[in-house]
Parts: structure tokens; C-alpha cells; sequence
């Protein structure tokens, strides 16, 4: 909630691509001028912002121009304008810049102005919003700590998806939690439109505009490979050298264990370690791949929805990486997500908070058989164990709880 305090924080709503922060800022906006309260809702990726979500930035002799290039000077004169604003107002104002990163150095920017306002107790609030995770959006740049709130927005939940689109559990599994790219309706255009959406949309600009375009990558093109070949094996224990065989740029494990690394930031795909009480151990072990939204998993796979659910092993697949999804995307810092695997033995999922410890074994068929959690139980006496679909948890209801509920929980 918004207050008088002085030493309140820049709100930073942020996340991946396509997952409704631009509509949480709005729905704010609305809310607080419902209150009696001005809010600024001003778009960077928009040279045109409307006059109404904004009033008062484009009027007046000083004002900011239209067209203008999204650059420091623009951030700079149009937060200026912002606390004349606030100063005229009795309750200030609350200033939303929605895609923050299109300002090259803004973090550097908006410390030394919001400073300057905390100092001269200026009657300002700011909301950022960024499509990409925090790490990318800022850098290396550490002078931004304890100067936010973060609000981090991720993938939607099965719940959120069937609230809002009535969609069923075996639905949520296909299309994924995209709210802005689910068809509407069937039909195989409306199909290719969504696949479409998916790949130009959300996968093409993450690649381009929020990983190239805000971190260092050498080999671009080994990165939009990694990203075309990834979903493919989600589910799946892919060694680097492996990885590196079916792909064309050349590159080495280490560039390709980075590159892998910023696009689970990215919330794309990302590569599970062994769980092992040795940390160490564990990094060094060959990831298990799995898409962070099933979307990217089936969108470009070709299948349609009655196919997909036709082929056992590929829902298999497709059940268990919604499973390893929902656990990521759910979980809390400090929790981490792993497989567990002593041949012949294997555990689909580990989640580990401290000292607790669940293995999560994920049975889509008919068979319920859990051995590789036995062996697991043996072998981590202290652990709880659970089974997700077949002869366990249903799987809507597992999708139901967080990560660290589930862990908590047992």
C-alpha cells in the first residue's frame, strides 16, 4: 500500500515476457485514481503515451515531446515533470514506467534521482516495470539495493489460467500458462496463430531484446539454437558435450552452460543439477532440462492438443516438465529445485529448503510403481516423499500449492 513515508521504496514489477505486468500496473492505476490518488502511467515503448494515462505530462511549455528518443535525458525530464506534478497535488503522485529497459543506463539514472527525492522528501512515488528479470534489467550495478520492492510476475498458474479462460487441467499442460497467447477458440488458424505468438512474440524478443540486447553474449547464434533445440529434450538428462554435438556454432561447455543459465533467468528453459549433499557435485553434473512454460515445449513441436495427449511418452514428458515448471516458478529464493539420480535409480524432482528435503516422482501412465523414491528414502532417511498423477497426488491439485507448500506440507 501506498504511504506518506518518506523512506518507501521504487516498486520493480518484473519477469518474463507476456505475463501480465503491464496489466497489474494498469489495474494499480485504475484503483488509485478510484481513491483520489494521480498516477502516470507512462509506456517506453511507445513514442505516442496517451494523454490520459498521463495528464499533464504532454501539456505545457516544458513538456516532453512526442517521438523522442527513450534515453537518459528523456528519463531525466520526464521525472522532472513528474514532482512538479506531485509538488501541485495534496496527495502527490505515483509515476509507472512500464518497460524500463528501453533506456539504456537507467538504474544509474533513477538511483541519483530517487535519492534526491528521498532527501528533499518529495511527495513522488515510482512504479518500474521491466520484461526481463532483475539481474538483467540492472547488471552488475549493486548501488540499487535497499532502494526497491521487488514484485516479481511469472508464468500463470493453473488456477489463474482456469479462472480467467475455463481452461481444464489436461489444457493448462498444452498451452501453457501465456495469458496474452491462448487462442481463442479452436480451430487449426487460430492454432497456428498461437504457435506463432509464442515464437515472434515472447521467444524472439526475450532472445534479441531482453538477453543479447542486456547482457554479454558472444555467439548469438549458438544462443537462438540452444533455444530451438532445448524445449525438445525437456524432461531429459542432456550432457553438454551432447548438446553441443547437435549444434551447428561452435562453442564450448562452459559458453554453453552460461547461455543455458540466462535463459532459465529469461524464463525460458533451465538446466536441474544432481541433487547431492555436495553442492559441488552436483553443478558439475549434466542438467536435466525442462521448459519453465510447457507453451515453449509444444508450440513449436508440432502437435496439436488431441495429438499430444495421444502419444503417452511425449504427455509423459509434457506432464512432468509442467510439474518441474510450476515447482521453479513457484518456489522461494532460497529453495532450490534438483533431480536425483544413482543409477539405476532416478527421482524426477528434488526440492530442498535448508534442512528439508522432497522427492517428487511424477507417473502420468498406469503404472504407479515409485522405486526410484524407495531408493531415494533410503538413501535420505529424513526426506519426505510424494507422488505426483498415478496412484498419488492428483496432478490439478499438486498444481494448486507452491513449491514450498508442497515442502512444507510433508
Amino acid at each position: 500500500m501506498l504511504t506518506e513515508d518518506t523512506t518507501m521504496r521504487i516498486v520493480a514489477i518484473t519477469g518474463p515476457r507476456q505475463t501480465g505486468k503491464t496489466t497489474i500496473a494498469r489495474q494499480g492505476r485504475s484503483r488509485l485514481e478510484a481513491a483520489g490518488r494521480r498516477c502516470w502511467y507512462v509506456p517506453l515503448d511507445d513514442p505516442t503515451p496517451d494523454e490520459s494515462e498521463a495528464p499533464g505530462l504532454l501539456a505545457g511549455v516544458d513538456a516532453i515531446p512526442t517521438g523522442s528518443a527513450r534515453d537518459e535525458q528523456w528519463l531525466v525530464g520526464t521525472w522532472e515533470r513528474a514532482r512538479r506534478a506531485a509538488e501541485r497535488l495534496d496527495r502527490g503522485l505515483v509515476l509507472v514506467l512500464d518497460e524500463i529497459q528501453h533506456i539504456p543506463g537507467w538504474s544509474n539514472v533513477v538511483k541519483g534521482l530517487w535519492d534526491g527525492d528521498r532527501r528533499a522528501k518529495r511527495k513522488l512515488r515510482v512504479v518500474i516495470l521491466g520484461s526481463a528479470p532483475w539481474q538483467m534489467l540492472t547488471g552488475l550495478n549493486e548501488s540499487l539495493a535497499g532502494r526497491f520492492t521487488p514484485m516479481p510476475a511469472t508464468h500463470w498458474s493453473l488456477g489463474e489460467m482456469a479462472l480467467a479462460f475455463d481452461l481444464t487441467v489436461d489444457e493448462y499442460v498444452y498451452f501453457g500458462g501465456y495469458p496474452g497467447a491462448l487462442p481463442a477458440g479452436p480451430g487449426s488458424e487460430r492454432l497456428v496463430a498461437w504457435r506463432d505468438h509464442i515464437a515472434c512474440a515472447i521467444v524472439a524478443p526475450v532472445i534479441e531484446r531482453d538477453i543479447v540486447g542486456l547482457t554479454r553474449v558472444t555467439k548469438p547464434a549458438l544462443m537462438r539454437q540452444l533455444m530451438d533445440l532445448a524445449p525438445r529434450y525437456s524432461g531429459q538428462l542432456m550432457s553438454y558435450n551432447k548438446l553441443l554435438g547437435q549444434l551447428q556454432d561452435a562453442g564450448n561447455t562452459t559458453t554453453l552452460a552460461r547461455y543455458l543459465n540466462l535463459l532459465s533467468d529469461a524464463g525460458l528453459v533451465t538446466g536441474l543439477s544432481r541433487y547431492t549433499p555436495a553442492p559441488h557435485l552436483g553443478r558439475a553434473s549434466s542438467p536435466k532440462l525442462n521448459v519453465l512454460d510447457t507453451a515453449l515445449m509444444t508450440a513449436p513441436s508440432g502437435y496439436t492438443f488431441e495429438e499430444a495427449r495421444a502419444d503417452r511418452s511425449y504427455w509423459g514428458r509434457l506432464v512432468e516438465s509442467a510439474v518441474g515448471a510450476h515447482l521453479h516458478n513457484t518456489r522461494a529464493t532460497a529453495t532450490r529445485l534438483h533431480f536425483w539420480r544413482d543409477p539405476p535409480h532416478e527421482v524426477d524432482f528434488v526440492v530442498a529448503r535448508g534442512p528439508h528435503l522432497l522427492g517428487i516422482e511424477v507417473k502420468s501412465g498406469k503404472s504407479s510403481k515409485a522405486s526410484g523414491l524407495d531408493a531415494f528414502a533410503d538413501r535420505f532417511p529424513d526426506a519426505g516423499t510424494l507422488v505426483v498423477g498415478t496412484g498419488g497426488i492428483p496432478l490439478n491439485e499438486f498444481l494448486s500449492l507452491s513449491a514450498d507448500d508442497w515442502l512444507d506440507e510433508t
